[in-house]
């Protein structure tokens, strides 16, 4: 395509989330500490780091679930805080503990979030089924959420999420606590998402689920930004993900055997 001006040059795409200098303090404590951050649309993104770097509360900023101290977000070309209904219709939130209407079936969960969504109740309920079917929920539909194990509350939180066919998808560590067969079936489906053009945007402290899934990373550890680009960029010259993000985090060289080197002595 040409560029504006007849330059010839490529239109770059514009990004999916825009973050412009974000803070979060919890009392004395800074959560997240004026980060500067752009995640491109259409690719499968990984915001990674240890626990307490910041990462659930800035997804939760970014997603409207929590008020920034200070700063801008944008989705998909809207601003969060000054124009959220146009934002919520474009994305799909999977959070950390999710809460779900738990006296209700999985089919009803999702046709009640669907009609909640606005979306016509054929619809609603052509897509559900789909949905069940895919995630290997259709034999537990009419279970009631409250008896689903964690995996299939992961699926079912995944479909209500993806019910409205969002723009954008943020998923806070999605895999927690799920098992092997129920986190295959998850992965297919991110990873048909992102084929159609749409982007998903994760979080995680599991680098080697990192460097399967995706292929743009943020790092993240302090409240701060410490790298961000292409995985291969991220990853630089060290041989994997992780040790590129121990780096990054400054956890290279710690070492617990002195500090235990009583630990599996004799007794």
């Amino acid at each position: 395509m040409a560029g504006a001006g007849g330059t010839g040059g490529a239109v770059q795409a514009a990004p999916a989330v825009r973050i412009e200098g974000l803070w979060k303090r919890f009392g004395e404590q800074i959560a997240v500490s004026g980060i500067d951050l752009e995640l491109p649309a259409g690719r499968f993104v990984g915001l990674v780091g240890p626990n307490g770097a910041g990462k659930t509360t800035t997804l939760s900023m970014v997603t409207g679930l929590l008020r920034p101290d200070q700063g801008r977000v944008e989705v998909a070309g809207h601003d969060v805080w000054r124009d959220p209904a146009a934002v919520k219709s474009r994305i799909g939130v999977l959070p950390e503990g999710m809460r779900f209407f738990e006296r209700l079936s999985g089919r009803e969960l999702l046709g009640y979030m669907g009609r909640l969504r606005g979306l016509p109740g054929d619809e609603v309920d052509k897509r559900a089924t789909q949905l069940l079917d895919v995630l290997d929920l259709a034999g537990s539909q009419h279970k009631l959420v409250v008896d689903y194990s964690t995996g299939m509350r992961k699926k079912i939180g995944l479909a209500a999420a993806l019910l409205h066919n969002p723009e954008v998808l943020f998923l806070d560590e999605p895999f927690e606590g799920v098992d092997p067969v129920s986190a295959q079936i998850i992965r297919g489906v991110l990873e048909r998402y992102t084929a159609s053009g749409a982007t998903v945007v994760f979080s995680s402290h599991v680098m080697e689920l990192v460097e399967s899934l995706c292929d743009w990373v943020a790092v993240m550890a302090g409240g701060r930004i410490r790298a961000a680009g292409p995985l291969a960029d991220v990853r630089g010259a060290a041989p994997s993900l992780q040790n590129a993000f121990l780096e990054l985090v400054g956890a290279h060289g710690r070492d617990a055997g002195e500090a235990l080197d009583w630990l599996g002595g004799a007794r």
